[in-house]
């Protein structure tokens, strides 16, 4: 199994670089893929700040990985949430560390942040201090 990492996601995404998407593309379908929560996080936030990518597409590009036969995704109920609820809403960022705490049985999240504001979906609850 080979972990991919957030550069080959960014060109399987934004198609930005011919070369590079095929040889990301001949990885992707050679099978036996890891994708990581943090990989997927970085990716995210490459395609917004640096692409000015609209929301709705990272999460269809995260999304159509992710579906890809032969890929395995780390936590990937906590990932399905996360890019669930980022179509609409929230920070990727926010979202991933609220499912993720939730996926590990934490209870509550607890932070600072005002502008945080993911959904319980039977899990953890938010506190904001």
């Amino acid at each position: 199994m080979k972990a991919l990492d957030t550069n080959l996601l960014v060109r399987l995404i934004a198609r930005d670089d011919p070369e590079q998407v095929g040889m990301a593309e001949d990885i992707l379908v050679a099978g036996e893929i890891l994708i990581l929560p943090t990989v997927l996080l970085e990716t995210e936030w490459v395609l917004r700040a640096r692409y000015g990518m609209p929301r709705d597409r990272i999460a269809t590009g995260i999304a159509a990985l992710c579906g890809q036969d032969g890929v395995t995704i780390a936590s990937e109920a906590a990932v399905a949430a996360a890019v669930s609820a980022y179509r609409t809403k929230g920070d990727f960022a926010d979202l991933l560390h609220f499912a993720l705490a939730t996926e590990a049985g934490a209870n509550g999240f607890v932070t600072f942040d005002r502008d945080s504001a993911p959904t319980a979906e039977g899990g953890a609850t938010l506190q904001i201090l």
